[in-house]
């Protein structure tokens, strides 16, 4: 597995891999921790080294998943995680909070849950517009200096938002969705994340699974599944949407690849600064996944796929949280 740097001094490998599916939101989370520990062991063995949590993600239990997974193998990982949508000074209830009060709270809860006595990798989840980015950015600017944290990440940030935090303290890492069916980073983020030397990593390479071309009924889903309320997974939208993993596929069939390992190989063509996180609770789609970097896809390939129709629907029902 390749290595890249993410800001000026995070190596982490090519492709990352994204936890949350492992303990909340999907089909399947957290019906067996074995397996899911089994996968990680797996990830490391095969190269990956870049884990991504959050405290949301369960609530909890998918942070204390990976503080088990790797509790004798911490020093071969880098492990990222958030904070910022549980308000733990109001009792754990869900909320933005940016606030520094916040930020002291979140992260020794982050830590003992890891297991760990730092944190590679600590993103804001959602920005928070009662609180100035500023503010929060020098909270974790104070946790870096007492080694807390080691770099300083935000998911979902505007660009107006992300030159603010920057000019406090460098951001190692911006995390948005990107992918072949989220297009909306190449206007401004990317130019600007590349601007100012920030690594970038997109969640959801796979369009929420969409991408891998086994999804075509809201019936594979179970009931608390989060992508039945998605927009794009909504009634007309989703038979509207096959079109794209139809055209991924025909790429697919001609390279003799699965979709999931084009869409992956588009995205890693847009950039050297791009660690994307697919995420998996499984080890043959792990494997898959990671068949990804080594193919490299024609120009003609690549024209094809980047002139794929965007989708129908937004990516959440509630868009007020990103982009700000």
């Amino acid at each position: 597995m390749k290595h890249l740097t993410l800001g000026q001094d995070l190596e982490v490998s090519r492709l990352g891999l994204g936890c949350m599916g492992m303990s909340a939101f999907y089909t399947g989370s957290g019906t067996d921790d074995d397996a899911a520990v089994r996968t990680l062991h797996h990830a490391l063995d095969r190269g990956i080294t870049f884990f991504d949590t959050a405290e949301i993600y369960g609530p909890y239990t998918n942070e204390e998943l990976l503080g088990r997974a790797f509790a004798d193998r911490r020093d071969r990982v880098v492990i990222a995680t958030k904070f910022g949508v549980i308000r733990h000074t109001a009792s754990g209830e869900r909320g933005l909070d940016g606030s520094p009060a916040n930020v002291r709270l979140a992260v020794e809860g982050s830590l003992r849950r890891l297991g760990t006595d730092h944190i590679d990798l600590y993103y804001q989840h959602r920005m928070d517009p009662a609180v100035p980015v500023e503010e929060t950015m020098g909270a974790l600017a104070e946790l870096v200096g007492q080694g807390k944290i080691r770099h300083i990440g935000l998911s979902e940030a505007a660009p107006a938002t992300l030159r603010r935090a920057h000019a406090v303290h460098p951001v190692t890492a911006l995390q948005t969705e990107y992918s072949l069916w989220t297009r909306d980073p190449e206007q401004e983020i990317l130019p600007l994340v590349r601007e100012l030397g920030i690594g970038f990593v997109p969640y959801s390479p796979l369009g929420r699974g969409f991408l891998t071309g086994t999804i075509r009924s809201l019936d594979q889903l179970d009931e608390a599944d989060v992508r039945r309320y998605n927009p794009r997974f909504a009634g007309d939208n989703l038979e509207a949407n096959i079109r794209i993993v139809e055209q991924v596929d025909a790429v697919a069939q001609q390279v003799g690849a699965t979709p999931g390992q084009v869409a992956l190989a588009w995205l890693l063509a847009q950039g050297g600064n791009i660690a994307p996180i697919p995420g998996t609770r499984r080890i043959e789609h792990l494997e898959e996944n990671i068949a990804a970097e080594a193919l490299e896809l024609s120009g003609d390939h690549l024209a094809v796929l980047s002139a794929v129709a965007a989708p129908v629907g937004d990516r959440y029902a509630d868009m007020s949280t990103v982009n700000r």
